[in-house]
């Protein structure tokens, strides 16, 4: 019998809550290790496909691009298990599985149906992973959050809609922009996976989740929105300039960011932007350099935002104006951090280097020279905001005197994990390049491109000593900087707070006729029944003996009649 690994994580999620102790620990690890052990077994094809309404469902379809996203996600869901550990709340570690298996089953749709459920089950079970921060921030984040979340979901599923009655059928294959369905489809993964001026939601919301909840979050959602793309629209050429500006926009906002997770944040979208450049640029080295870079990036990020999880677990707070001085009290979650820093700046011998290269190689052999450069500014700019600023500003400057334990076991664990994964893609590549789904004769490790890397490192390392001992570099202050965000959290609320006074006005204006010509009416009309109208005094018997045989006299002439 063909099981789903996405159902299989489903199921075996409902029992947790129920669990205690070690036995909810084991079972919790086992769970990401039997649907990694049923995928891999599955042969290639579509498995238990049936027909419903005329159109043909594929819950279940095997191939190589499905099966290294869906290996990357049960290899996240893993380490995100192994880091709750710790945790006494039992829903987010319910939660965490039933998150990882809408992105596996996404992964593994064959239809767009199926693909539907899924990219709904992500938005909806996600959620509770900030709210189970309680707090207010974390609720009205939450709220915002699942607003863009079920946004996403409506298009997808009009798009989807359309796209069936175009006669293109339900099966999950190359989409295009070229008709509506196509492009309210490519809108709806746009959302997720943080477009330009779409992408607010991002660093609004992942930064208010709990410390576990935000590397969660940062390996499933948006890497999901990367593999809709790699699967339904390669070489839409727009995709390239949307990816060049995601790639290079956030470098500012992360520079000037006071809070270290919310830099990782708009690190995030930095890093998405090469995997959309490289989906736009489509054949076998965009899609492979999309897939390969989705996947490192799902470790090392997952390795940044552990250590800054570890960090505000033990001293309350991620902000670079409040920390420093850490790697006396935390060294090995320092080290752990700083191979992080190294893997997303694409040093040699890191996960980074193996996988942006790819998309880079995949520009240089259409000579898309101006992407190249932009995507290689975008590669220095990197290094400054997330392999130097996180461990610097955390671990090394202005000591503020915290003085606190290491993280727990567990989530040293789990950042050593993430840690030997980055390590081991940047040093034996291959391991990485044979799940890919395409066959491509690439080396990363030739002497032109590591020569060049390093002093692309050399030269922003020395940017920013300058920048520092200038007092050039922008200072960790407190505040709040304006995003996108600011459309929806400030300028609509306004709007509709100025547009409801001003229809209260107006209603005011318009009615100030009506009431005086309806108090009128009402003077006129309650006449007769105040204290001394003729309905209001008293009457005598007779009189109302007259009036009684008056009206069953009509009643009987209306019977008659």
């Amino acid at each position: 019998m063909t099981i789903n690994p996405a159902l299989l994580l489903i199921a075996g999620a409902l029992p947790i809550p129920l669990l205690a102790g070690r036995v909810r620990a084991v079972w919790m690890m086992l769970l990401p290790v039997a649907a990694m052990a049923v995928l891999w077994t599955l042969p290639e094809g579509v498995h238990g496909g049936f027909g419903m309404l005329g159109l043909r469902l594929e819950p279940l379809r095997v191939d190589a691009l499905a099966r290294i996203f869906a290996t990357a996600f049960l290899l996240a869901a893993f380490i995100s298990v192994i880091y709750a550990l710790h945790l006494r709340d039992r829903m987010q570690q319910a939660v965490i599985p039933v998150y990882a298996s809408a992105a596996v089953g996404g992964a593994l749709a064959g239809d767009l149906i199926t693909l539907f459920v899924f990219w709904e089950l992500a938005g909806l079970s996600s959620v509770f992973l900030i709210w189970a921060r309680r707090t207010e921030r974390a609720y009205r984040a939450g709220m915002r959050y699942l607003v863009a979340q079920v946004a996403s979901g409506l298009l997808m599923l009009g798009g989807i809609v359309l796209h069936v009655q175009s006669g293109a059928g339900l099966e999950f294959g190359f989409i295009g922009a070229t008709e509506p369905g196509g492009l309210l489809i490519l809108l709806a993964v746009g959302i997720k996976c943080a477009f330009p001026v779409l992408h607010a939601w991002l660093q609004d919301t992942y930064p208010e989740a709990t410390v576990v909840g935000t590397v969660a979050l940062s390996a499933f959602t948006t890497k999901f929105a990367v593999y809709v793309l790699a699967r339904g629209f390669p070489g839409t050429g727009a995709l390239v300039w949307v990816g060049v500006v995601m790639a290079c926009f956030p470098i500012f906002y992360a520079v000037i960011e006071n809070d270290l997770r919310r830099v990782l944040a708009y690190s995030m979208i930095n890093q998405l932007g090469f995997m959309v450049a490289a989906v736009g640029v489509g054949g076998a080295l965009g899609v492979n350099g999309a897939a390969a870079h989705a996947f490192a990036d799902i470790l090392f990020k997952g390795l940044l935002f552990m250590s800054m999880g570890a960090v505000l677990l033990r001293t309350g707070t991620t902000k670079g104006s409040e920390l420093g001085g850490l790697y006396k009290s935390m060294p090995q979650t320092m080290v752990l951090c700083v191979i992080g820093a190294a893997s997303i700046s694409a040093f040699p011998l890191f996960s980074g280097f193996a996988t942006k290269s790819i998309i880079m190689e995949a520009f240089a052999e259409e000579h898309r020279t101006a992407v190249w450069l932009l995507l290689l500014f975008a590669s220095a700019g990197v290094f400054h905001h997330a392999g130097i600023k996180i461990p610097f500003f955390a671990f090394f400057a202005h000591d503020q005197g915290h003085r606190v334990s290491e993280a727990p076991l567990n989530m040293r664990l789990a950042m050593g994990l993430a840690a030997a994964g980055s390590i081991a893609i940047g040093v034996a590549p291959n391991l990485l390049y044979g799940l890919l789904p395409y066959e491509m004769d690439y080396s990363a490790y030739t002497v032109p491109h590591v020569v060049n890397q390093v002093q692309l490192l050399l030269l922003a390392s020395l940017a920013f000593t300058v920048l520092m001992r200038t007092g050039l570099y922008p200072a960790e202050l407190p505040s709040v900087n304006l995003d996108a965000d600011v459309i929806y959290r400030r300028l609509l609320p306004r709007a509709w707070r100025t547009g409801l006074q001003g229809a209260t006005r107006m209603r005011d204006e318009i009615s100030k006729p009506f009431q005086r010509q309806g108090g009128r009416v009402s003077t006129i009309a309650s006449r007769p029944f105040r204290a001394r109208g003729w309905l209001g005094v008293p009457w005598s018997t007779d009189v109302m003996v007259l009036w009684v045989a008056l009206v069953l006299g009509l009643f009987l002439l209306i019977s008659l009649l």
